[in-house]
């Protein structure tokens, strides 16, 4: 039987953030994954300079032979109409990265023992924590599993009736002569928002590979919206015809609508399995990040008792960082939808309402007070975060 202080069931940005926050305090940490790495994941793949920080990133050393796109613009637009093109001087404000490379590295480095290529079959509960596979004994359980994680589903944790957007999206490496002829710039990704206003398409280039999706709010028709949006982008040239064979699917779940228990019993959720993408921009990376290193502080202050009184504070300090979860739409949501159509289109032709709000304030999340590092007993790059006090301000640092 293996023993683990913490065992984190999820390999990616959220489960390898947690267990390398967590290095240096004394417990063991174990990671459980379903598939082997490198694994390609879908994702359009950027992030901001934020999370980089917040992950100690050393951008020479991870571009040295990773893929790592400085991104310096958007191009904005309502499906159809003009695009308005936001640029951003100075330091990058954004990067593209590939998920099979930006995953792997952060799992090599987090300093956890790896269970790869097993899925969560059993998770029993014992007093003294959990059985796991009828061989992993663990004093607490973190899921970190994405939309559909196991840990979410063992813990009874509800998922009907919660928004879900679904996704398409491919990544294709390009040859050099249709690199020469690709008409997107490396540093402007393209954001085309549908008329229904239910979610949005992209295409980015990032280096050598190009990225296409589109992410609705109406999985029953997704398939349909994915093929006029790509012949959409063969009529604009954007890509060539048939330069995209197939595209794959994924799921996650906007944060104000999410109905899941973020705490229960020696239990915690982060990232897409707490349900933590922002709303507007459906964005997951550093709401991930943010909630393992949250979690990493709670975990220390607990000093081993992880019964659902020392936990409940996650919530409070996830809630705190994100806001208030709203069981009901928000007002804007209520509107009717042809008076939504008006103002976005009028909205979206305008360069400050591209530029402020759309890009700074919901896909760069640019008004955002800094979540302050966690303390690393290790003292790899991270300030002071032991305090159990300070665990109870609002993102950690008074926003």
């Amino acid at each position: 039987m293996q023993t683990f202080d913490v065992l984190v069931v999820g390999g990616g940005p959220a489960g390898s953030s947690l267990a390398w926050a967590l290095r240096g305090s004394g417990l063991k940490i174990g990671i459980l994954d379903k598939q082997a790495f490198p694994r390609d994941k879908v994702c359009a793949g950027w992030v901001t300079p934020e999370v980089l920080r917040l992950l100690d990133i050393d951008l020479d050393d991870y571009g040295r032979n990773k893929v790592l796109q400085p991104i310096h613009g958007f191009n904005v637009s309502m499906l159809g109409d003009r695009q308005v093109t936001s640029s951003f001087s100075g330091d990058p404000v954004s990067f593209g990265i590939r998920r099979i490379e930006f995953d792997h590295y952060l799992l090599q480095r987090c300093g956890a023992e790896r269970m790869l290529d097993e899925s969560l079959r059993t998770m029993v509960k014992r007093n003294e924590g959990w059985c796991i596979n009828d061989r992993i004994q663990a004093r607490m359980v973190v899921g970190a599993g994405g939309h559909n994680c196991p840990v979410a589903r063992a813990t009874g944790s509800r998922s009907g009736g919660e928004l879900a957007v679904v996704a398409q999206e491919a990544e294709i490496e390009l040859n050099p002569g249709q690199l020469a002829r690709c008409p997107v710039r490396e540093d402007v990704p393209e954001l085309f928002f549908t008329p229904d206003l239910k979610g949005y398409g992209w295409v980015f280039r990032k280096g050598n590979f190009l990225n296409v999706g589109l992410g609705r709010e109406d999985k029953d028709r997704l398939p349909g919206h994915v093929k006029a949006f790509r012949a959409f982008l063969e009529d604009e040239c954007k890509i060539p015809p048939g330069l995209i064979p197939r595209f794959d699917g994924h799921a996650y779940l906007l944060y104000n609508h999410a109905q899941r228990e973020l705490q229960s019993d020696r239990v915690l959720l982060i990232g897409d399995a707490a349900g933590l993408a922002h709303p507007q921009s459906g964005e997951g990376i550093r709401p991930a990040v943010e909630s393992a290193l949250i979690a990493a502080r709670v975990i220390r202050d607990a000093a081993g008792d992880y019964s659902p009184e020392h936990l409940q504070v996650y919530r409070e300090l996830i809630e705190a960082r994100f806001g208030e979860r709203r069981a009901e739409p928000g007002f804007l949501e209520r509107l009717p939808l042809p008076i939504k159509q008006i103002f976005a289109k009028r909205l979206m032709r305008t360069r400050w309402f591209t530029r402020d709000v759309v890009i700074r304030k919901w896909f760069l999340q640019a008004h955002q007070t800094p979540l302050q590092p966690i303390q690393s007993q290790a003292g790899v790059g991270h300030h002071s975060g032991n305090n159990h006090e300070n665990a109870h301000q609002p993102g950690m640092e008074s926003r």
